[in-house]
């Protein structure tokens, strides 16, 4: 019988510096030996400079492997691979995990190959995702507004500190992660006076920004609550990685610059970045459409994300997608 894929109400990832027993060596005098190696593959990974949440998957599926399988048997290893049920790219994440232990094990491994497409993100509304910041807690609505307004991956916010903004600017860097550019974002007045206040409660912290998964858990909790009230169920289908999504859809909505998306996104590669000029056929959508009779309210309209399209009758007239 094949393994099957571990679902989602299965055990979760393990810490890189925790103990659980694989079942397959429960009570035997091998586990202790097959732990120590597992967790010397991942300390010598740690000392390399990989990032902790890299490591707890790397650790879950070193011992799931090692739950089937001998993990010093190359062989044995691709077969379970091989055979295990799901895409080709949860495959390939056995493949990462495993390649790096029989490497610094000293283990020939000729490894699998498994290419996968890539699939095409999935963009929410931005009346979806102000319904979401809407029904958060005041520290959340402010995480997921930055979120969704700099395209940030949650681990890069995690990662910002004090000297990284700057308040009278308005500015927030960016540290780019696996890989990313760094760089810079000017948040919207509203945004920064939600920041100020923001940092007047938590700025004092260690880690000023909750961790990915404490910010995982919160996007997942408040769209579930939602879905339920407003009767839905679509909302349960919105990632907090689709914030970044967004971002970049949008973006290249608004400029039709390819390389300048690129540079915001971070990305390294051009390809990576023209997979959101196929996402949203934005010729087919509703908008809300507003006018400015002065400067000011055409600058409000500007910084609410609106854009401009024509001017009539002494008056601008502006336009936002729903």
């Amino acid at each position: 019988m094949n393994p099957r894929r571990p679902t989602p109400a299965g055990p979760k990832p393990a810490s890189f510096d925790q103990t659980r027993t694989p079942p397959l060596y429960a009570g035997t005098r091998t586990y202790p030996i097959v732990r120590g190696k597992i967790l010397n593959v991942l300390i010598k990974l740690k000392n390399k400079g990989l990032a902790d949440e890299t490591l707890r998957s790397y650790s879950y599926r070193l011992e799931t492997l090692a739950k089937y399988v001998d993990l010093d048997s190359p062989d044995d290893v691709s077969k379970f691979i091989s055979n295990t049920e799901g895409r080709n790219c949860y495959k390939e994440s056995f493949v990462k995990a495993y390649s790096h232990y029989a490497k610094l094990n000293g283990l020939q491994w000729d490894k699998p190959k498994y290419k996968s497409e890539r699939k095409k993100p999935r963009i929410p509304t931005e009346e979806a995702i102000e319904k979401i910041i809407a029904r958060s807690s005041q520290k959340y609505a402010t995480i997921f507004r930055i979120l969704a307004e700099t395209g940030a991956m949650p681990k890069e916010l995690y990662d910002v500190t004090l000297r990284d903004m700057d308040l009278e600017n308005g500015t927030i860097n960016i540290e780019g992660l696996k890989g990313h550019a760094s760089r810079t974002f000017r948040l919207k007045s509203q945004t920064l006076a939600m920041l100020k206040t923001y940092l007047s409660r938590y700025g004092n912290e260690k880690s000023i920004f909750p961790n990915s998964e404490a910010i995982v858990k919160a996007t997942i909790r408040v769209r579930s609550i939602l879905a339920e009230k407003l009767h839905e169920p679509a909302l349960r289908t919105i990632r907090l990685y689709d914030l970044r999504h967004y971002y970049a859809t949008m973006t290249y909505h608004g400029t039709k610059d390819i390389p300048y998306v690129k540079q915001q996104m971070g990305h390294k590669k051009l390809e990576t970045t023209l997979i959101y000029t196929q996402l949203v056929n934005f010729e087919s959508d509703e908008f809300t459409v507003k006018v400015a009779k002065t400067l000011d309210e055409a600058c409000q309209l500007i910084e609410s994300g609106f854009e401009y399209v024509t001017e009539m009758d002494d008056v601008k007239i502006f336009r936002k997608r729903k």
